[in-house]
């Protein structure tokens, strides 16, 4: 089956549905992609009601029918738990709002570009590249525009580059620092290109001055850089609503949803980025990390384990798999070179040890488990 045809047959479903539940993956990308199609149901009058989960398990035990609604599992893989789903939007390397874009359209609702654009990019899909090239036309044809610079939710520059979770350097997490490195650049009042290009040097140069990994700190930056600015938009630009969508999915679902929904919800969103931010900058300064073949390990102090195994992958780990972990959760990033690395296979076999919860996929995961921490590593890397 195509990718039309499957969008083809939800919207179907969905079209014919007496109520509609949407339960998508606490990530940025399901969460956005949850906040289209909610949005699409909304204006063809579709009751529908939407929750964010973490864990298959967690998805089993909220799904079971108690009703004869669709139910739509976003960026959850479904099939290993109910393969009788026919409406789902499985996590593959295509972003979910993507399809969640093109389910709307077929459903005959214009879909919102930039929140589509916005989910994209935070599952780490390159703006205009693949199958994110009409999202963004559309989000063109809503005003979005590119510019040099960095790609931030605010126009506060202190604020916004210290909570980035789009990049890490030594000033993140720390806004006093920022501004300390600012001031060396002697920048005007009124930012204009010119400026804006010597910040997003500044950024790259401190982002990748890594011992190790610098040849994918130098792809990862790429995604912070050169930004689409949203006109009228929740956020500055699209790369920030990104960033925000992604905080708020892992740590404040409920005001997630909301922000997906189109409510009111940006003040919240951001206090929760910032909060989010914070903690992951702070677990990769400060945890202690061991290096093994393939894999790269950092055990952090309680904080959102999924930011944090990302940005170590960017940026930190000499190895194409990392993995933060705290007492009881971890979370997993693998880069292409890894090959098949099979995330999920390695979740399952050390959840099968310690007890516990997990949801991924072959490149990211994330898990709540029972046992000792060390016991969850060991298992986890037998697998690998």
């Amino acid at each position: 089956m195509t990718d039309a045809d499957a969008t083809s047959n939800i919207a179907a479903q969905l079209r014919e549905a007496g109520f509609v539940r949407l339960f998508a993956h606490a990530d940025g990308d399901s969460l956005a992609a949850s906040g289209v199609l909610a949005r699409a149901l909304n204006e063809l009058g579709l009751p529908f009601q939407v929750s964010v989960v973490e864990t298959r398990e967690e998805y089993v035990n909220r799904s079971k029918r108690v009703d004869e609604a669709v139910i739509v599992p976003i960026g959850i893989d479904s099939r290993r738990t109910d393969e009788s789903v026919l409406s789902a939007i499985q996590p593959t390397d295509r972003p979910t709002s993507v399809t969640a874009f093109e389910i709307a359209r077929d459903l005959g609702v214009t879909p919102d570009a930039v929140l589509a654009l916005a989910g994209a990019i935070a599952s780490g899909a390159a703006a205009g590249a693949d199958d994110t090239a009409g999202v963004l036309d559309a989000a063109v044809e809503r005003g979005v525009e590119q510019r040099p610079g960095v790609g931030l939710p605010i126009d506060d520059l202190s604020d916004g580059l210290a909570h980035s979770t789009l990049f890490h350097a030594p000033y993140s997490g720390r806004p006093e620092a920022v501004q300390a490195t600012l001031a060396e650049l002697a920048l005007p009042a009124e930012l204009d290109a010119d400026a804006h290009r010597r910040i997003a040097s500044m950024v790259a140069l401190d982002a990748t001055d890594v011992d190790e990994g610098q040849s994918r700190a130098a792809e990862a930056i790429e995604g912070a850089l050169s930004p689409y600015t949203v006109p009228d938009g929740p956020f500055a630009t699209v790369e920030g609503y990104a960033d925000v969508l992604s905080a708020v999915a892992s740590d404040a679902p409920g005001t997630g949803i909301a922000l997906a929904l189109g409510h009111d919800a940006r003040l919240d969103a951001l206090s929760a980025w910032r909060t989010h931010a914070a903690a992951v900058h702070d677990g990769l300064r400060n945890g202690t990390t061991g290096r093994y073949d393939g894999l790269f390990v950092a055990r952090v102090e309680d904080g959102p384990v999924r930011t944090t195994a990302r940005l170590l992958l960017g940026y930190r780990s000499p190895e194409p798999i990392a993995l933060a972990v705290s007492d009881d959760e971890a979370g997993v990033a693998a880069a292409d070179e890894a090959g098949v690395a099979a995330v999920d296979e390695a979740l399952a076999s050390a959840i099968e040890t310690t007890g516990g919860e997990f949801a991924g996929t072959d490149r990211r995961g994330y898990a709540r488990f029972d046992g000792e921490t060390k016991a969850f590593i060991a298992a986890f890397r037998g697998t690998l």
